[in-house]
């Protein structure tokens, strides 16, 4: 889903979206949305490896691509609580079997994104005017 305001573009990735591809499919994916300008609210969060990767893609990129300046990425998660041992369990063994839904993330073209501040229960996104 789509979301335009006032000329900013937002598009929201449910999960599902992304769990059947391949880490490098996965990459792709998001790199393709940012270079068209626009800020993804993704559902859950990419595996450490993949955040790595699309981090490293979107350096590679800089110097070849005319106006890219790279991304901005923030990931807001569960509040980091003690959680009981059982619920730590199932939280676990939901995350092998969906992936981590219960975190949330926002990548977006450092051209239209300054910063991203995050605490534990909110991310605020400075936009570049």
């Amino acid at each position: 889903m789509v979301k335009k305001i006032k000329g900013l573009m937002l598009e929201f990735m449910p999960y599902s979206e992304i769990k059947d591809l391949d880490s490098s499919e996965r990459v792709r994916k998001i790199l393709s949305v940012v270079l068209s300008n626009r800020i993804i609210i993704l559902q859950g969060r990419l595996k450490p490896e993949e955040e790595t990767r699309l981090i490293e893609d979107t350096m590679a990129m800089i110097e070849h691509i005319k106006g890219f300046k790279g991304i901005e990425l923030a990931v807001i998660g569960q509040n980091g609580k003690s959680t009981p041992l059982f619920q730590k369990f199932t939280q676990s063994v939901a995350k092998a079997l969906v992936g981590d839904t219960a975190s949330m993330t926002v990548i977006g073209p450092a051209s239209i994104v300054k910063d991203i501040k995050k605490d534990p229960r909110k991310i605020e996104l400075m936009l570049k005017k």
